[in-house]
């Protein structure tokens, strides 16, 4: 079997037993790959600890990060132990190797002046400028994932309750609340300036391109880059930006800590606690308040 058809298999099953989302079975496919190639004229099935090894070493030397070698790490992991479970392999090349100890960065995150800085950037006047303020406001009101944000449909909108339903990693379905202010731009561009931007095409996507294609999460990354340099902002941005600043204004304004987890969609409470850690504004407001020497 070539490294291709083990690869095509190893996805195909981590799709149908875990419901892996598409970014996730797309970044083991990159991994495996280059993996592979690396190995070069030997199978992917007669790999040894030191084959992996050697191969981390070379990839350390090309400039990769402990987070990036992680990952590589989890995707052959996984790969390695589909292949044990179905008889190919009899031991795991995975077993004895360590990952790389990882501190976890703090999110990169917009003071509420500056959130209200990229919210009022773009141009309104046009039906693309609508749209990129739509997704702007709805992403900062819902702290959605930006592949959630660009995934939605129709179907995943409850105009009326004022929620969103969305799956996320893992296929768990939450309700989340849009809230006013994003549900009145919402509206605006739902019944005027998406048919503005569509005109004769048909898509189930909300949010469209002028060639009628679904936004994709690299197009709107780079649109918020770009309505970032208009507002004069600066500072290191990611993708994920505005989910950081809904979860920190959260809590800088008091918010419980398993509420804000859920409407992220976070399984595990420890990755929602990191926001704790920059809502200082909150806790130097309790501090002040309640301790007798504040």
């Amino acid at each position: 079997m070539s490294a291709q058809e083990l690869i095509d298999q190893f996805l195909d099953a981590a799709w149908m037993e875990q419901g892996l989302s598409e970014n996730t079975l797309s970044a083991y496919a990159s991994d495996l790959k280059i993996f592979a190639h690396w190995l070069a004229t030997k199978s992917l099935l007669d790999v040894s600890q030191a084959d992996v090894s050697a191969f981390l070493a070379n990839r350390f030397r090309a400039g990769i990060s402990n987070r990036s070698c992680a990952r590589i790490l989890s995707s052959l992991r996984r790969f390695y132990g589909y292949q044990l479970r179905e008889g190919r392999i009899t031991s795991d090349p995975l077993a004895l190797v360590e990952s790389p100890r990882l501190g976890r960065p703090l999110p990169k995150f917009l003071s509420e002046h500056e959130v209200e800085l990229l919210l009022a950037a773009p141009n309104t006047a046009t039906a693309l400028g609508y749209r990129d303020k739509t997704m702007l406001e709805l992403l900062y009101a819902t702290g959605l994932r930006v592949s959630e944000l660009v995934g939605l449909k129709f179907a995943n909108i409850g105009l009326r309750q004022g929620v969103l339903r969305i799956t996320g990693k893992g296929n768990k379905e939450r309700l989340v609340p849009i809230g006013e202010i994003a549900l009145d731009w919402l509206e605006s561009y739902k019944n005027y300036y998406r048919k503005e931007i569509l005109g004769a095409q048909q898509s189930d996507y909300l949010f469209v391109t002028s060639r009628g294609d679904a936004m994709t999460r690299q197009t709107f990354w780079h649109l918020i880059k770009r309505h970032a340099r208009v507002a004069g902002i600066n500072k290191p941005l990611s993708p994920h930006t505005l989910r950081h600043a809904f979860a920190t204004h959260l809590l800088n304004h008091g918010a419980d800590l398993r509420v804000v987890q859920l409407l992220l969609g976070h399984a595990d409470l420890s990755t929602t606690q990191i926001y704790t850690h920059i809502a200082s504004e909150r806790l130097k407001t309790l501090h002040s308040k309640f301790h007798p020497r504040g």
